[in-house]
């Protein structure tokens, strides 16, 4: 990994703590194209009342209405956390090249998460997808994103 890449992970790892103090969940992402940060996004399932409201929805959904297009190829997405199934669903139909996520889709669930804890490698595998994926990056920092969640007093999991 880059110095790049732990810059645009740091971004979504702020963009996830803007989003905890605005009573959201610890989820943030990032998306890139060709070394830029087309945008940031937290997490908004209890604002919008719409459990698909992820980190990395929101990002695809705005994301693409800004470019004028569903295809996001040559796209990077820095998510805080593994992208649950849904969220690796869109990254791949939205044709996005590269997920780099912090924490573990299980660290999710051992936070409260009501996951699916199947991991993305897994997903790629059996659906013989060509998104790369990069686990790990600031994974310290990324947990510590539950912890801050977990200290607030509108604090709670879906």
């Amino acid at each position: 990994m880059t110095k790049a890449d732990e810059r645009f992970m740091r971004m979504a790892l702020a963009k996830a703590r803007k989003g905890v103090a605005r009573g959201q969940t610890p989820f943030g992402a990032c998306l890139v194209k060709d070394g830029r940060a087309i945008l940031c996004a937290h997490n908004e399932v209890w604002r919008r009342t719409d459990i698909t409201a992820h980190a990395e929805i929101v990002a695809l959904r705005r994301a693409c209405r800004l470019l004028g297009t569903i295809s996001l190829e040559g796209c990077t997405i820095y998510s805080t956390t593994e992208p649950c199934p849904m969220c690796f669903s869109a990254c791949h139909w939205a044709r996005v090249e590269r997920i780099v996520y912090g924490a573990t889709i299980k660290d999710a669930l051992k936070a409260g998460f009501h996951e699916l804890t199947i991991p993305c490698r897994e997903l790629a595998r059996l659906g013989k997808t060509g998104v790369v994926i990069e686990g790990g990056l600031l994974r310290s920092e990324a947990m510590k994103l539950f912890e801050e969640w977990r200290a607030m007093p509108r604090s709670k999991a879906y």
